[in-house]
């Protein structure tokens, strides 16, 4: 899609609902979950008490990142939205259409990192596709789906989230945002944030993943047990995920957008960019939906494993609505039209930031 194109990132809800799930090919009885707005993952039945899970994402190659942190990124991404369901990414295919541009040394090490970042989540590749395209260029360039099996009383969707649970947030606000302004734009992040902060937030691309907050959290039980729902933060940051949570689910919320956490270094990055850190897109942040009574022991489990996270809110009856609350007011929450970081990122490159 063009830099010129009114409609930047994923499309809307009312368009998903409208053109693309009217059309889903012919049904199947062994498909339990199949594609709903703000579930990360598919899921379908092979055998009597096992289950398929999957999802799909594209690959990308930034060129500011280089090709070993952009292959990182790529395969966390993927891994991440997996890893909601509770089980560990196990099988991948992947489909590279490459710009003509690129040469072989320079794939080589994208795919050397890649095979890398697989090993090390104990991810098989056992299929896909590679070529070079006209009309093919960065920063997408292809696409991947990955796979697990597992007991079918153990998986999880966004969609399984209940009445009264408490919602739980890993790491915080705009994560990712942080991580590629940071990268893309480091000369003009440095003279704004300064040395220090601006050192803290190129570390914050390692930050882009929620594999071990979910399979983490999954430790401690799930479904009447624990965690009954999970959903990684992308596009529209850490609102929309906990409203997707929770329009998945049928229900309402409570927000407290006090304890939603913005460290010095986002904040200061997303006022020099004009974004609203707390509908910016934000992978690495997982928003967790836990049985209250449970609440105290996942909040522990993360963070003994080192993975900073608060309490920020509690699902509702639907017909309650979906709330925030902060500085002495509450207010309704609306569902975001649009990712500012786009916009953003567009009119950084127009005016030329480095």
């Amino acid at each position: 899609m063009s830099q010129t194109s009114p409609w930047l990132g994923k499309f809307n809800q009312r368009y998903l609902r409208r053109v693309i799930f009217r059309r889903l090919g012919v049904k199947r009885r062994e498909i339990v979950v199949g594609p709903k707005f703000g579930v990360d993952n598919s899921v379908v039945r092979i055998a009597k008490r096992s289950v398929l899970v999957a999802t799909t994402d594209p690959l990308s190659f930034i060129p500011e990142l280089g090709a070993s942190s952009s292959a990182w990124l790529s395969v966390n991404l993927l891994a991440s939205d997996l890893a909601t369901s509770g089980f560990a990414p196990q099988y991948g295919i992947f489909d590279f259409n490459l710009p003509p541009s690129m040469n072989d040394r320079l794939f080589t090490e994208y795919w050397t990192a890649f095979h890398k970042e697989c090993s090390r989540l104990g991810l098989a590749i056992v299929g896909g596709h590679t070529g070079k395209y006209e009309g093919c260029d960065y920063t997408i360039i292809g696409g991947g789906v990955l796979f697990a099996i597992g007991a079918e009383k153990e998986y999880l969707t966004s969609a399984m989230a209940r009445e009264g649970d408490d919602i739980v947030l890993t790491k915080g606000a705009a994560i990712e945002t942080t991580a590629i302004l940071t990268r893309v734009f480091p000369r003009t992040v440095r003279r704004a944030l300064g040395a220090r902060l601006f050192e803290t937030a190129r570390r914050y691309l390692r930050k882009v993943t929620t594999v071990k907050d979910a399979l983490t959290a999954r430790s401690i039980g799930v479904r009447q047990n624990g965690v009954t729902a999970m959903h990684d933060a992308t596009e529209g940051g850490v609102i929309a995920a906990a409203m997707e949570l929770g329009m998945a689910s049928g229900l309402g919320m409570e927000l407290d957008l006090d304890e939603i956490h913005v460290s010095q270094e986002t904040e200061e990055i997303c006022r020099l960019f004009q974004i609203d850190p707390l509908t910016s897109l934000s992978e690495g942040s997982l928003i967790i939906a836990c049985r209250s009574s449970k609440t105290k022991r996942l909040l522990n489990k993360l963070r003994s494993s080192g993975i900073d996270v608060e309490k920020i809110g509690k699902l509702t009856a639907q017909r309650r609505g979906i709330y925030g609350t902060g500085k002495q007011k509450r207010v309704r929450l609306h569902y975001p039209k649009s990712d500012p970081y786009w916009k953003a990122y567009w009119k950084a490159v127009r005016k030329g930031w480095n």
